[in-house]
């Protein structure tokens, strides 16, 4: 079942970057409020929606509700008043930073949703918010949250940038990855004795099917089934996930068998191997930094960028460390953090 409700976490949250902070006394905070946030109030009608939201998700997905009282709803508590701290913590950052989200920004997410879940469909759609007990507010409130979270990530990561030294300094570092051992294609056939290997090799020595020995007799059941076929990376390493390394024996018989040749028995910690090399080895070889040169720089792009977010983050918090104030008995344990799943305030789309 689609689950529409998105995480009502910014992306930040979702990462788990943002804690609740101690906060202040309940001294300023209006009777009708959870909290305030610098020049924000919580009320106390948001936190209980949020709430009904979560409790709604969980009917949705047939799970118990946590009881009042209990230290599983006091977690969830927790985590509704974080959340609401935190968004409004983004949003009047964002606001400093001049962004800002739109209705059209989020009538665009929307329908995007609705054609990707529902290919347009309206009634299937509202269907969908009926069965887990949403409206369409409080989905568009939760892609409010989101694009935010999206828009200051890109606003705070501007200008980052990797230059080419830096991708080839990564490149030089880490030669080993880019590197690609000697492989070959084999057959092989893999028996509990010698003398069964022996018999094996007689037969294939007279012109008997390998395919058909290997998925009559071979024990190694990764392989039997395509006729003993493997393709082999010489040494330790593997290639790129198409050949494995297999122990020294296999490795040395099969990487010195002239093409077409068969082996005599091979013993190994595995039983004894009947091989076959099926076609010429590939000759070692290591990727140049020209084919690999955008995905280096996309993958220190994306480290990089994360650094300045949470650099960025831990300012944040920094700035709001003493203006955050909550109401009595609605203070958040100092290391609750919002996130995903079962038990928690939201569910991801799936």
């Amino acid at each position: 079942m689609k689950t529409l409700r998105f995480l009502p976490l910014p992306l930040l949250l979702a990462l788990g970057l943002l804690v609740a902070g101690c906060g202040g006394s309940s001294k300023n905070v209006p009777q009708n409020a959870v909290a305030v946030v610098g020049s924000d109030t919580i009320t106390k009608a948001q936190y209980n929606d949020l709430l009904a939201s979560a409790k709604a998700t969980y009917k949705a997905r047939n799970t118990t509700f946590p009881k009042v009282g209990t230290s599983a709803y006091k977690s969830l508590s927790d985590q509704a008043v974080t959340y609401l701290v935190q968004e409004s913590e983004l949003e009047q950052k964002a606001k400093d930073l001049g962004v800002a989200v739109t209705d059209k920004d989020v009538q665009t997410r929307l329908d995007s949703l609705k054609q990707q879940y529902f290919q347009g469909d309206q009634k299937k759609y509202q269907a969908q918010l009926k069965s887990q007990g949403l409206t369409e507010a409080q989905l568009k409130q939760d892609l409010r949250a989101q694009i935010l979270s999206e828009k200051l990530y890109d606003k705070v990561t501007a200008d980052v940038k990797v230059t080419d030294k830096q991708v080839s300094a990564y490149y030089a570092a880490h030669q080993s990855t880019y590197h690609t051992p000697k492989t070959r294609q084999v057959a092989h056939i893999l028996v509990s004795s010698k003398a069964k290997a022996q018999d094996v090799e007689s037969q294939l020595q007279n012109g008997a099917d390998f395919a058909k020995l290997a998925k009559q007799f071979s024990t190694d059941t990764s392989s039997k089934a395509n006729g003993g076929k493997l393709c082999v990376a010489h040494g330790s390493s593997t290639s790129d996930g198409s050949c494995i390394s297999t122990v020294p024996p296999f490795d040395k018989a099969a990487f010195s068998l002239k093409t077409g040749e068969i082996s005599q028995p091979v013993h190994s910690t595995y039983g004894w191997h009947v091989i076959k090399a099926l076609a010429a080895v590939k000759p070692a070889h290591t990727t140049p930094l020209k084919q690999v040169k955008e995905q280096i720089r996309q993958s220190l792009l994306s480290t990089a960028k994360t650094k300045k977010m949470t650099t960025w983050v831990d300012q944040l918090k920094k700035d709001y460390a003493s203006k955050v104030s909550y109401q009595a008995g609605y203070t958040p344990a100092a290391t609750t953090t919002a996130t995903t799943g079962t038990g928690t305030i939201a569910a991801t789309t799936g």
